[in-house]
């Protein structure tokens, strides 16, 4: 670690306040610093640089100059500054998942497994899947070459802060491609193991860097950078369209992962109570801070009744609290804001009529400091109900009824987005369902997360692909050379 500046007693793997540029650590140009905050606590337990539009262009600038020697590297050379990679950030996996906990909130479970865990088998799944693009291949007459796209800019959210950030830059890497990296300015630790961890791996200088700041200064200046040649972002829909209306004007290439609203499709003749469990708790996962939460459960009219039993008996189980806890099951939510956003879509539902069949938006009883929620589930939803319609992110699911299958894939497609989803019953017929829903990821009976496969979204999910070989195709460009 390179940046030991320690402010007020706070740990100095958590008290940064400099900029990763060129291959070293630097002071931000306007000198700035955020403070990182701790939602179980609401305590500062970090800092973090606060950079502005002149940070990006000596960013942009050092990532330019690296790129070619970086792109003509054969990709077996890559590869091998990436597997240095790869074993530094395994070397600080105790310490990513103690980050995760404090600036997330995660329990220690999810942290180390859903977020920690799972982005070092996703940078892993892309080392594995560079064998398997096709840098070069003969066409006819023609040589058709794949290269690095050039200076890719990657924006990252606040809810898995490591995941999402190897979800992008580990596809970027192996392409050849130069990376300039924006975390979330609620979360920006991660960020800053990580680049202690490029270092330490001693990537060519520029071609990681990493740039802290907010979305409006520093995103926007990436985006609009001319010199930055493709931009990956992930996050609302809203700053979605933002970012691709900014980048529109360079015409440069742009993948959004953006919001969900996935469905959880109980067909007739499944086994309702495992189905019903494994629904709430994809709902709950990250405190319901999670894009490709499973957050409406829907069920056939006939096993209505009881699949609300199970789904409340479920959300009542959870254990609600102190994320340092083994025994935690759901931490808070990431902030002040987000809560109040959560809470209101409870109690605006409420208010139109939905009946709450567990939680509420009231703290969980005994926590009276922290942003928490209760884990609720909600009924008497229409489908066009903003509940239903929009996302929540936060610990919420709704259970609506179906009559046939017909209705259930129309409520599933109801609703604009289409990122994820899960469908349960006879294998042939889920996969049936699951071939018309129009959503990018389905599993099917519980069908376990794949870091190899793609993941993306249709219609105001987003579009473009991370994970695998199509994480990388991404950030290709396509060169015919006719001999």
């Amino acid at each position: 670690m390179s940046d030991p500046k320690t402010a007020g007693g706070l740990r100095p793997e958590w008290a940064r306040s400099q900029v990763y540029i060129g291959g070293r650590w630097r002071e931000p140009a306007a000198g700035r610093i955020t403070p990182v905050e701790n939602p179980a606590t609401e305590t500062v337990i970090g800092t973090a640089a606060d950079a502005d539009a002149a940070d990006v262009q000596t960013a942009v600038s050092a990532a330019a100059a690296a790129f070619p020697a970086w792109s003509s590297l054969p990709p077996a050379g890559r590869l091998e500054a990436l597997e240095r990679f790869h074993a530094a950030l395994e070397r600080r996996r105790h310490l990513l998942v103690e980050t995760t906990v404090a600036e997330v909130g995660a329990p220690v479970r999810v942290a180390r497994e859903a977020h920690v865990d799972t982005g070092l088998a996703v940078l892993r799944a892309y080392l594995d899947a560079a064998a398997e693009v096709a840098w070069e291949e003969r066409v006819g007459n023609s040589l058709v070459v794949r290269e690095g796209i050039g200076v890719a800019a990657c924006i990252t959210p606040w809810n898995y802060p490591f995941y999402q950030v190897l979800a992008k830059i580990g596809g970027a890497l192996a392409a050849g491609a130069a990376v300039v990296l924006k975390p979330a300015e609620l979360t920006p630790l991660s960020a800053y193991l990580i680049a202690d961890a490029a270092d330490e791996a001693g990537l060519p200088p520029g071609v990681f860097n990493l740039v802290p700041g907010t979305g409006p200064i520093v995103g926007e200046a990436l985006v609009a950078h001319p010199a930055v040649d493709a931009v990956s972002f992930t996050g609302s829909t809203r700053v979605g369209s933002h970012v691709a209306a900014l980048a529109a004007a360079t015409v440069k290439r742009v993948s959004l992962e953006l919001g969900g609203k996935s469905a959880s499709i109980i067909l007739p003749g499944a086994d309702l109570e495992p189905a019903v469990r494994a629904s709430v708790e994809a709902a709950m996962l990250n405190s319901g801070q999670t894009c490709t939460a499973w957050t409406r459960l829907l069920v056939p009219r006939a096993a209505f009744e009881a699949a609300l039993r199970l789904a409340a008996a479920r959300a009542e189980e959870f254990t609600v609290g102190d994320p340092t806890r083994p025994e935690t099951d759901l931490g808070p939510l990431v902030s002040a804001a987000q809560r109040r956003t959560v809470t209101g879509f409870i109690e605006r539902a409420a208010a139109g009529g939905a009946r709450i069949v567990t939680g509420g938006p009231q703290r969980p009883a005994g926590l009276v400091r922290g942003h928490y929620v209760q884990p609720t589930v909600v009924t008497d939803v229409a489908p066009d109900a903003e509940i239903v319609q929009e996302e929540v992110f936060g610990p919420v699911l709704t259970v609506q009824s179906y009559e046939d299958v017909d209705e259930a894939i129309t409520l599933a497609n109801g609703t604009p987005y289409g990122l994820a989803g899960a469908v349960w019953g006879d294998r042939d017929a889920a996969v049936a369902v699951a071939r018309r829903l129009r959503t990018g990821q389905v599993d099917i009976n519980g069908g376990a997360f794949n870091p190899a496969a793609p993941f993306g979204g249709y219609r105001r999910s987003g579009n473009g692909r991370e994970l695998g070989r199509w994480g990388i195709e991404e950030f290709l460009e396509t060169k015919a050379l006719q001999l």
